[in-house]
């Protein structure tokens, strides 16, 4: 366990005032006299009893913070995502600094000693906000106990069957870039769309994302494939949707690395001309401007624009470059900071405060959360263009 936020205290002058002071020696001569001393009994002098010392009380855990509100950053700090975790650590604390904000304190718990007992003892140390875990699977066993308490949970996992019961979920959601994208490729002519999803929970929902989404824009899938992530398998993916309907459009929902490698495959069996469509994972790949076969293809994703002067403080500050996903740990800080401002210290965090209307604002733009815990992003959409990525629809400022 660590303290995110150390801040300074002011030094104090230890000022030694040095008295001298003078004995004067002399000798009293009494001369023709006696000093008489009176006999019999005397009356002690009574000196009061010393006062009785109060047992000093020990607090198990750390003390009683009534300066800052409490707050427990849960991340992995060990294991195979300590890198990420302590990137989001990192940010948590950048984000105090950058603010000079000293009414909030983050202390940080590792999750992957077991995320259950890690958000167990950030509650009984007087926490009143837990911010992350980053899995679903940590979420899903962190929130019954932080419910039971009355903290709420705000995670950064996109997993949204985890969201709900006092967790809030800041993660990228697939679903909503893969909408955001669909709706500027409905914008620009395009009607008919296919897909290429992988096995497993993302495919699945990225799946239906896509499905619900092209049936919103008034649009027709005419193909969706799946396939394992193994040699061969994509490919064998592609041949079976060239035996389909034609398409102007196909989304590939996977990383830049498989989209690269796919593109070449679709132009070989007839899909020359369909525009190529990404998801968020694109967003996280920093030499995707460099992929060729990636040129004119189009994906959904928060903006960089500040992140990018966020990764430069950040390496000055830290001495390397920061996983994507820290920006999640910094903004919300922000938004902890923005609802602290009517948070009365010693009571408990104003849940109600999250789901304003409004939303929020950080280094990846405006969010706000829906009744279902999940945040909703204001997205932009990048086309690969030349060897550089281009905004060719911003993302909106705020909500409505």
């Amino acid at each position: 366990m660590t303290d995110g936020a150390r801040v300074r205290q002011p030094g104090k002058r230890l000022i030694h005032a040095i008295v001298s002071w003078g004995v004067v020696g002399g000798a009293m001569l009494l001369a023709g006299c006696d000093t008489v001393v009176p006999r019999g009994p005397t009356t002690p002098s009574r000196r009061p009893p010393p006062p009785r010392q109060q047992p000093v009380r020990i607090e198990p855990g750390i003390p009683v913070d009534t300066e800052r509100h409490r707050v427990a950053l849960l991340v992995p700090l060990s294991g195979p995502n300590a890198g990420v975790g302590q990137s989001l650590a990192n940010a948590t604390q950048m984000a105090l600094l950058d603010s000079n904000n000293q009414r909030i304190r983050i202390t940080t718990y590792d999750t992957n000693l077991g995320a259950a007992a890690a958000a167990q003892r950030a509650i009984s140390e007087g926490n009143r906000l837990i911010l992350g875990p980053l899995l679903g699977e940590d979420v899903r066993a962190v929130t019954p106990l932080a419910h039971r308490s009355g903290v709420p949970v705000v995670a950064f996992s996109n997993d949204s069957s985890a969201a709900g019961q006092g967790a809030y979920l800041m993660g990228y959601a697939p679903a909503q870039s893969i909408a955001r994208v669909v709706e500027y490729a409905k914008g620009q002519g395009i009607t008919s769309f296919a897909g290429l999803v992988p096995n497993g929970t993302y495919g699945e929902r990225a799946s239906t994302a896509f499905l619900r989404s092209v049936e919103s824009a008034g649009g027709q899938v005419t193909s969706l494939q799946t396939y394992q992530r193994v040699p061969g398998s994509i490919t064998a993916a592609i041949t079976k949707m060239a035996k389909d309907s034609p398409y102007q459009a196909v989304l590939i929902a996977d990383n830049a690395n498989t989209a690269s490698t796919a593109v070449p495959v679709l132009r070989r069996m007839g899909a020359g001309g369909a525009h190529v469509l990404g998801t968020e994972l694109w967003n996280t790949d920093n030499s995707i401007a460099s992929k060729a076969a990636l040129d004119g293809a189009w994906y959904a994703a928060v903006s960089n624009g500040l992140y990018r002067q966020y990764v430069a403080k950040y390496r000055a500050r830290f001495g390397n470059a920061p996983y994507r996903l820290s920006s999640l740990g910094y903004d919300a800080v922000l938004l902890t900071i923005r609802i602290a401002q009517d948070w009365r210290i010693g009571t408990p965090f104003p849940e109600r405060r999250l789901t304003d209307a409004g939303g929020f604002s950080g280094i990846d733009g405006a969010f706000r959360f829906g009744r279902d815990g999940v945040a909703e992003r204001a997205l932009e959409v990048e086309e690969i263009r030349g060897g550089s990525v281009v905004t060719v629809s911003p993302a909106p400022r705020g909500f409505e």
